[in-house]
């Protein structure tokens, strides 16, 4: 879900160019989820090799994270770890939307109805243990870092960004500005384009880059405060916010009582929409696990693995794969690792 303050941020849309050499870490679970919904079937069912297995993340992960490999820019993959106990209503939420999906999916495929069909199969999307080790394996073989986190992937990923180990984290959600990533990078996709949302049809993007400082100074916030405005207007620790307060409406508030932020939440009425202390999901945001003992080591792309993985396993074409392999290996020989990464 994510919280949504999209519509009191500025951005800047950028070129691929102004990414080249530049260290970005992506949080896995967001993007590996988007390849699983959007890259599919006509009538919207996932791509499966002939075993029936999905494929979908695999395609996506390899065609899209080689072609920004090639752009130069340098990338790690951050996962996630245990899940925040107050983000177990926001997982059974999904639950719930899935179970729904499932239900209207079923009834659109009696009827034949290919657009419902392809709408409601994307809703159905799973990370399942499995695609995400297979994930893994494969982005090893790409030879990009892995690194796992505690518990959420994006306050890791924000973390290492304020170390200064990467220029910005990647992700569709704006949690990471109120886990304190000082640069988002949005819309990172070569193809230009993204899914509208709730809808079939695509629309055509750039990348943008969101700064956090910058943000900050425009709403006239401290990154406490803009925690708050989160809170009121609803993390996937406190789903939906309070009801009536969009962003604008709750950066008013905040600004109007500043740092006092007992009083903020009862004039907001926090008591009357959940059963839990405004304080807790404040506490969990801010002190998120992240941790230190990670590596940062690229290597080279281990060509043999990936056919194993794409072609013998899951009947990828051999020719596609190999295309794309040769091009990024003879890029990394004439640059050499050192400079390339």
């Amino acid at each position: 879900m994510g919280t949504n303050l999209s519509a009191i941020l500025v951005s800047q849309e950028i070129e691929f160019e102004r990414l080249a050499g530049k260290k970005l870490v992506i949080d896995s679970s967001n993007i590996i989820y988007q390849y699983l919904s959007s890259i599919r079937q006509p009538d919207g069912t996932p791509l499966t090799d002939s075993n029936g297995n999905v494929t979908s993340h695999l395609s996506g992960l390899f065609f899209r994270t080689t072609r920004l490999m090639e752009k130069g820019i340098k990338l790690t993959f951050c996962f996630d770890g245990k899940a925040p106990d107050l983000k177990k209503k926001e997982q059974e939420r999904r639950k719930a939307l899935k179970i729904d999906a499932k239900e209207k999916y079923e009834l659109a495929m009696e009827k034949q109805d290919i657009d419902m069909m392809k709408k409601y199969a994307s809703r159905l999307s799973r990370l399942t243990p499995e695609i995400i080790a297979e994930s893994k394996e494969l982005i090893e073989a790409l030879g990009l870092p892995i690194i796992q986190a505690p518990s959420e992937a994006e306050a890791q990923s924000a973390y290492m960004v304020k170390k200064g180990d990467f220029y910005g984290s990647v992700s569709q959600d704006t949690d990471g500005l109120i886990f304190g990533a000082t640069k988002l990078i949005k819309n990172l996709t070569i193809s230009q384009k993204k899914k509208k949302k709730d809808a079939l049809s695509f629309e055509r993007v750039l990348p943008e880059e969101v700064d956090l400082a910058e943000n900050l100074n425009n709403l006239g916030l401290d990154n406490e405060q803009l925690i708050c405005l989160s809170m009121l207007v609803g993390t996937d620790f406190n789903i939906g916010g309070i009801k009536g307060i969009g962003p604008k409406k709750g950066l008013d508030l905040v600004k109007k009582h500043k740092k006092e932020f007992e009083i903020l939440f009862k004039e907001a009425k926090w008591d009357e929409f959940f059963d839990y202390p405004w304080k807790e999901v404040y506490d969990t945001i801010k002190f998120m696990p992240t941790i230190d003992d990670y590596s940062l080591d690229w290597k080279n792309v281990n060509s043999e693995k990936i056919m194993d993985i794409m072609v013998n396993r899951h009947e990828f074409s051999k020719e596609r794969i190999k295309k794309a392999l040769d091009k990024l290996v003879k890029q990394q020989q004439q640059t050499g690792l050192g400079q390339w990464f």
